[in-house]
Protein backbone atom coordinates (compact mmCIF):
# COMPACT_ATOMS: atom_id res chain seq x y z
CA UNK A 1 0.00 0.00 0.00
CA UNK A 2 0.92 3.10 -0.70
CA UNK A 3 1.86 5.30 1.95
CA UNK A 4 0.91 8.70 3.38
CA UNK A 5 3.62 10.60 2.33
CA UNK A 6 3.83 9.23 -1.20
CA UNK A 7 -0.36 10.11 -1.91
CA UNK A 8 1.24 13.82 -0.78
CA UNK A 9 3.82 13.31 -3.12
CA UNK A 10 1.88 12.52 -5.88
CA UNK A 11 -0.99 14.88 -5.60
CA UNK A 12 1.64 17.48 -5.92
CA UNK A 13 3.38 16.28 -8.76
CA UNK A 14 -0.33 15.99 -10.75
CA UNK A 15 -1.20 19.66 -9.43
CA UNK A 16 2.04 21.11 -11.02
CA UNK A 17 1.43 19.08 -14.09
CA UNK A 18 -2.23 20.68 -14.12
CA UNK A 19 -0.70 24.07 -13.32
CA UNK A 20 1.80 23.93 -16.39
CA UNK A 21 -0.95 22.08 -18.90
CA UNK A 22 -3.46 25.16 -17.97
CA UNK A 23 -1.16 28.43 -19.34
CA UNK A 24 -0.31 26.14 -22.74
CA UNK A 25 -4.01 25.00 -23.28
CA UNK A 26 -4.79 28.48 -23.60
CA UNK A 27 -2.63 29.75 -25.08
CA UNK A 28 -3.19 27.51 -27.95
CA UNK A 29 -6.94 28.37 -27.76
CA UNK A 30 -5.97 32.35 -28.21
CA UNK A 31 -3.58 30.92 -31.08
CA UNK A 32 -6.54 29.04 -32.72
CA UNK A 33 -8.30 31.80 -32.71
CA UNK A 34 -6.19 34.19 -33.89
CA UNK A 35 -5.04 32.13 -36.87
CA UNK A 36 -9.16 31.82 -37.39
CA UNK A 37 -9.33 35.22 -37.76
CA UNK A 38 -6.47 35.78 -40.21
CA UNK A 39 -8.70 33.59 -42.82
CA UNK A 40 -11.46 35.71 -41.82
CA UNK A 41 -9.45 39.09 -42.61
CA UNK A 42 -7.66 37.80 -45.87
CA UNK A 43 -11.30 36.48 -47.13
CA UNK A 44 -13.03 39.97 -46.17
CA UNK A 45 -9.45 41.23 -48.37
CA UNK A 46 -10.52 39.36 -50.95
CA UNK A 47 -14.60 39.82 -51.40
CA UNK A 48 -14.06 43.72 -50.87
CA UNK A 49 -11.01 44.45 -53.14
CA UNK A 50 -13.32 42.62 -55.49
CA UNK A 51 -16.62 44.29 -55.33
CA UNK A 52 -14.60 47.44 -55.10
CA UNK A 53 -12.76 46.95 -58.23
CA UNK A 54 -15.99 45.48 -60.00
CA UNK A 55 -18.21 48.48 -58.81
CA UNK A 56 -15.46 51.28 -59.98
CA UNK A 57 -14.96 49.65 -63.80
CA UNK A 58 -18.80 49.54 -63.61
CA UNK A 59 -18.69 53.46 -62.38
CA UNK A 60 -16.48 53.89 -65.70
CA UNK A 61 -18.26 52.60 -67.68
CA UNK A 62 -21.63 54.72 -66.40
CA UNK A 63 -19.49 58.01 -67.04
CA UNK A 64 -18.46 57.18 -70.47
CA UNK A 65 -19.88 56.97 -73.99
CA UNK A 66 -20.16 53.63 -75.56
CA UNK A 67 -17.53 55.21 -78.18
CA UNK A 68 -16.21 58.22 -79.86
CA UNK A 69 -18.40 58.19 -82.67
CA UNK A 70 -21.89 58.39 -79.91
CA UNK A 71 -19.92 60.66 -77.76
CA UNK A 72 -18.99 63.14 -81.06
CA UNK A 73 -22.86 62.66 -82.34
CA UNK A 74 -24.19 64.14 -78.46
CA UNK A 75 -21.66 67.10 -79.21
CA UNK A 76 -22.78 67.29 -82.34
CA UNK A 77 -26.42 67.79 -81.01
CA UNK A 78 -25.49 70.11 -78.43
CA UNK A 79 -23.21 72.11 -81.21
CA UNK A 80 -26.40 72.62 -83.46
CA UNK A 81 -29.03 73.91 -80.38
CA UNK A 82 -26.02 76.37 -79.63
CA UNK A 83 -25.66 77.42 -83.46
CA UNK A 84 -29.36 78.04 -82.66
CA UNK A 85 -28.69 79.71 -79.52
CA UNK A 86 -31.41 77.48 -78.33
CA UNK A 87 -29.92 76.95 -74.57
CA UNK A 88 -33.11 75.24 -73.62
CA UNK A 89 -33.16 72.41 -76.37
CA UNK A 90 -29.06 72.07 -75.24
CA UNK A 91 -30.29 71.50 -71.93
CA UNK A 92 -33.14 69.05 -72.42
CA UNK A 93 -30.36 66.91 -74.68
CA UNK A 94 -27.83 67.01 -71.35
CA UNK A 95 -30.77 65.81 -69.42
CA UNK A 96 -32.21 63.42 -71.12
CA UNK A 97 -32.41 59.63 -69.40
CA UNK A 98 -29.82 58.50 -72.13
CA UNK A 99 -26.72 60.49 -71.37
CA UNK A 100 -27.74 62.34 -68.04
CA UNK A 101 -25.02 60.06 -66.01
CA UNK A 102 -22.48 60.44 -68.78
CA UNK A 103 -19.65 62.51 -66.83
CA UNK A 104 -19.34 64.71 -70.19
CA UNK A 105 -23.70 65.90 -70.40
CA UNK A 106 -23.40 66.00 -66.56
CA UNK A 107 -20.56 68.96 -66.54
CA UNK A 108 -22.10 70.53 -70.26
CA UNK A 109 -25.50 70.63 -67.96
CA UNK A 110 -23.78 72.45 -65.46
CA UNK A 111 -22.10 74.75 -67.69
CA UNK A 112 -25.39 75.74 -69.73
CA UNK A 113 -27.18 76.53 -66.03
CA UNK A 114 -24.40 78.30 -65.36
CA UNK A 115 -24.26 80.52 -69.30
CA UNK A 116 -24.79 83.73 -67.35
CA UNK A 117 -21.15 83.65 -65.58
CA UNK A 118 -18.08 85.18 -67.10
CA UNK A 119 -16.25 82.00 -69.77
CA UNK A 120 -13.53 82.02 -67.30
CA UNK A 121 -15.45 81.06 -64.43
CA UNK A 122 -17.54 78.60 -66.32
CA UNK A 123 -14.30 76.66 -67.12
CA UNK A 124 -13.36 77.00 -63.19
CA UNK A 125 -16.63 75.77 -61.89
CA UNK A 126 -16.56 72.70 -64.49
CA UNK A 127 -13.08 71.81 -63.78
CA UNK A 128 -13.58 71.85 -59.97
CA UNK A 129 -16.88 69.86 -60.63
CA UNK A 130 -15.44 67.34 -62.54
CA UNK A 131 -12.41 67.19 -60.28
CA UNK A 132 -14.70 67.13 -57.03
CA UNK A 133 -17.32 64.91 -57.97
CA UNK A 134 -16.26 62.25 -60.68
CA UNK A 135 -12.56 61.91 -60.31
CA UNK A 136 -12.88 61.92 -56.65
CA UNK A 137 -15.21 59.40 -56.49
CA UNK A 138 -13.77 57.31 -58.73
CA UNK A 139 -10.28 57.89 -56.42
CA UNK A 140 -11.96 56.82 -53.14
CA UNK A 141 -13.20 53.69 -54.66
CA UNK A 142 -9.78 52.86 -55.90
CA UNK A 143 -8.27 53.59 -52.82
CA UNK A 144 -10.43 50.98 -51.35
CA UNK A 145 -8.62 48.05 -53.98
CA UNK A 146 -5.38 49.20 -52.91
CA UNK A 147 -6.05 49.07 -48.97
CA UNK A 148 -6.72 45.15 -50.18
CA UNK A 149 -3.58 45.14 -51.94
CA UNK A 150 -1.93 45.71 -49.06
CA UNK A 151 -4.03 44.45 -46.54
CA UNK A 152 -3.99 40.90 -47.44
CA UNK A 153 -0.45 40.22 -48.27
CA UNK A 154 0.30 41.75 -44.73
CA UNK A 155 -2.12 39.35 -43.58
CA UNK A 156 -0.32 35.99 -45.05
CA UNK A 157 2.89 37.65 -43.33
CA UNK A 158 1.13 37.34 -39.89
CA UNK A 159 -0.21 33.59 -40.59
CA UNK A 160 3.46 32.75 -41.79
CA UNK A 161 5.35 34.45 -38.87
CA UNK A 162 2.29 32.91 -36.23
CA UNK A 163 2.53 29.16 -38.18
CA UNK A 164 6.30 29.30 -37.20
CA UNK A 165 6.14 30.56 -33.82
CA UNK A 166 3.96 27.39 -32.82
CA UNK A 167 6.41 25.32 -34.18
CA UNK A 168 9.72 26.23 -33.05
CA UNK A 169 7.24 26.49 -29.65
CA UNK A 170 6.85 22.81 -30.54
CA UNK A 171 10.45 21.76 -31.17
CA UNK A 172 11.76 24.08 -27.83
CA UNK A 173 8.75 21.71 -25.94
CA UNK A 174 9.71 18.57 -26.77
CA UNK A 175 13.82 18.98 -27.03
CA UNK A 176 14.01 15.86 -24.65
CA UNK A 177 11.78 13.58 -26.17
CA UNK A 178 11.59 14.85 -30.15
CA UNK A 179 8.24 16.04 -31.80
CA UNK A 180 6.39 14.59 -34.50
CA UNK A 181 6.68 15.76 -37.42
CA UNK A 182 3.02 15.85 -38.16
CA UNK A 183 2.55 18.13 -35.30
CA UNK A 184 4.80 20.18 -36.99
CA UNK A 185 3.59 19.87 -40.49
CA UNK A 186 0.14 21.87 -39.36
CA UNK A 187 1.97 25.04 -38.44
CA UNK A 188 4.15 25.47 -41.33
CA UNK A 189 1.11 24.42 -43.54
CA UNK A 190 -0.68 27.50 -42.20
CA UNK A 191 2.53 29.50 -42.72
CA UNK A 192 2.95 28.40 -46.18
CA UNK A 193 -1.32 28.61 -46.93
CA UNK A 194 -1.97 32.03 -45.54
CA UNK A 195 1.42 33.73 -47.93
CA UNK A 196 0.24 31.83 -50.69
CA UNK A 197 -3.30 33.62 -50.39
CA UNK A 198 -2.13 36.91 -49.68
CA UNK A 199 -0.35 37.07 -52.52
CA UNK A 200 -3.36 35.10 -54.62
CA UNK A 201 -5.82 38.03 -53.49
CA UNK A 202 -3.18 41.01 -54.20
CA UNK A 203 -1.77 40.21 -57.92
CA UNK A 204 -5.25 39.95 -59.45
CA UNK A 205 -6.28 42.85 -57.50
CA UNK A 206 -2.84 44.93 -58.42
CA UNK A 207 -3.79 43.94 -62.54
CA UNK A 208 -7.53 44.75 -61.68
CA UNK A 209 -6.55 48.27 -60.40
CA UNK A 210 -3.76 48.93 -63.37
CA UNK A 211 -7.11 48.27 -65.68
CA UNK A 212 -8.77 50.76 -63.55
CA UNK A 213 -6.31 53.54 -63.37
CA UNK A 214 -6.04 53.19 -67.30
CA UNK A 215 -9.75 53.49 -67.95
CA UNK A 216 -9.87 56.89 -65.27
CA UNK A 217 -6.60 58.16 -67.44
CA UNK A 218 -9.29 57.45 -70.70
CA UNK A 219 -12.23 58.80 -69.01
CA UNK A 220 -10.43 62.30 -68.30
CA UNK A 221 -8.75 62.56 -71.65
CA UNK A 222 -11.91 62.59 -73.24
CA UNK A 223 -13.38 64.69 -70.79
CA UNK A 224 -10.83 67.11 -71.27
CA UNK A 225 -11.36 66.73 -75.17
CA UNK A 226 -15.23 66.75 -75.06
CA UNK A 227 -15.59 69.56 -72.58
CA UNK A 228 -13.15 71.74 -74.70
CA UNK A 229 -15.00 71.46 -77.48
CA UNK A 230 -18.42 72.07 -75.74
CA UNK A 231 -17.17 75.38 -73.62
CA UNK A 232 -16.15 76.84 -77.45
CA UNK A 233 -19.08 75.99 -78.67
CA UNK A 234 -20.80 77.56 -75.64
CA UNK A 235 -18.37 80.75 -75.80
CA UNK A 236 -19.58 81.29 -79.57
CA UNK A 237 -23.40 80.73 -78.73
CA UNK A 238 -22.56 83.50 -75.92
CA UNK A 239 -21.05 86.14 -78.13
CA UNK A 240 -23.65 85.82 -80.88
CA UNK A 241 -26.07 86.06 -78.07
CA UNK A 242 -24.22 89.52 -77.02
CA UNK A 243 -23.56 87.95 -73.41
Amino acid sequence: MMRFDDIVRLTGMLAQDAAAAAPAAGASTFMKIVENSIWVGIAVCAAGGLYAGLLLMRRISQKRFPGDASEKAFLNEVGECLDRQDFDGAIQLCDTPAVWNKALAQLALLALQSRDEPMKKIRQIVGERFERDILGSLDRMNSWVGTSIKTAPQLGLLGTVLGMINAFAKIAGAAATGVDPKELSADISFALWTTAAGMAISIPLIVLQGSAQNSIKQLQENIDEGTGEFLDDLAAAKARAGQ
